[in-house]
């Protein structure tokens, strides 16, 4: 069975998608669209912005799902058996299987993307990626501290977790992560604490649009960070979709579970190529590809 992913912030890049916009008229056209839709021409920012510009959350997000879905939605014959998204990919990946359309699913992402950077300048804090030290102990770690805020935010990989919190919670946890054997506990130059309860008051602000968001059914089963199953139904779509903001991301979990479904196949869409490296720590058997 053929599985589409879809990467999320980080995997950003000067340039991303000007091919496509340049040899494909279909293309073309859905990058036209976007300028139109968002008010401003993100073409030109993914295109021949900067570095920096393109890290600004409020950038980054609907530039990253627009190289995603214009990618999938130019792939000849394209039929996915079940598709996932780590985090703001899970939006390209519900466009992918038709449970959302491409302007609402911009709209959506814009949105939450402006939420977010509002959340990030209410509470100045931080994330970490933490290397050789299983989950449990990280977990346990993370709940010791208790007078600050810091969670396990994503399970991207066995040995490879990221933490997300107040910026003195995630400092004080590298610090006893590494006492505990980790090999790395890095601080990560994000904007905040990504799924953590920090994001609250933009998952507030999220629930509003997406419940006032028509969600189809999807044409194949997305296996969502929150729950990490297969989910076709549109209602808890929506409702995974408001709790991903502060629930951590399960991408070892879901890509298990896609296997054990029948996945022999994980094909990236969009810019970079991190989910497949992440794909085949998780299972070196299943095979890889980029679209």
């Amino acid at each position: 069975m053929k599985a589409y992913i879809f990467p999320g912030q980080g995997a950003q890049f000067v340039g991303m998608g000007k091919d496509l916009y340049e040899s494909n008229p279909k293309a073309k056209a859905l990058f036209e669209q976007a300028n139109e839709i968002l008010g401003f021409r993100i073409s030109d920012e993914m295109f021949e912005g900067t570095a920096e510009g393109l890290k600004q959350t409020r950038i980054t997000q609907p530039a990253v799902y627009l190289h995603s879905v214009i990618k999938a939605l130019c792939i000849d014959n394209f039929k996915p058996d079940m598709v996932a998204g780590h985090s703001l990919g899970e939006f390209s990946a519900l466009v992918a299987n038709g449970a959302l359309t491409f302007s609402d699913g911009l709209q959506l992402v814009y949105k939450r993307a402006l939420a977010m950077q509002k959340a990030c300048d209410l509470n100045p804090s931080t994330m970490a990626a933490v290397l050789g030290l299983e989950d449990y102990k990280v977990e346990e770690i993370c709940a010791a501290i208790t007078q600050e805020i810091v969670v396990a935010a994503n399970y991207n990989c066995p040995g490879q977790l990221v933490i997300s919190g107040s910026i003195e919670g995630v400092t004080l946890a590298c610090e006893h992560l590494k006492t505990a054997g980790a090999k790395r506990a890095l601080i990560l130059p994000v904007g905040g604490a990504f799924h953590s309860p920090l994001m609250q008051p933009a998952q507030a602000e999220l629930e509003v649009a997406i419940q006032s968001t028509m969600f189809n059914t999807p044409s194949c089963p997305i296996y969502q960070n929150v729950t990490t199953t297969a989910v076709t139904d549109p209602s808890l779509i929506q409702s995974n979709l408001i709790k991903q903001l502060t629930a951590p991301v399960k991408w070892t979990q879901s890509i298990l579970h896609m296997i054990e479904d029948g996945a022999a196949l994980f094909t990236e869409v969009g810019p970079g190529n991190v989910l497949q490296g992440l794909v085949n720590k998780i299972n070196r058997e299943v095979q890889t590809a980029a679209g």
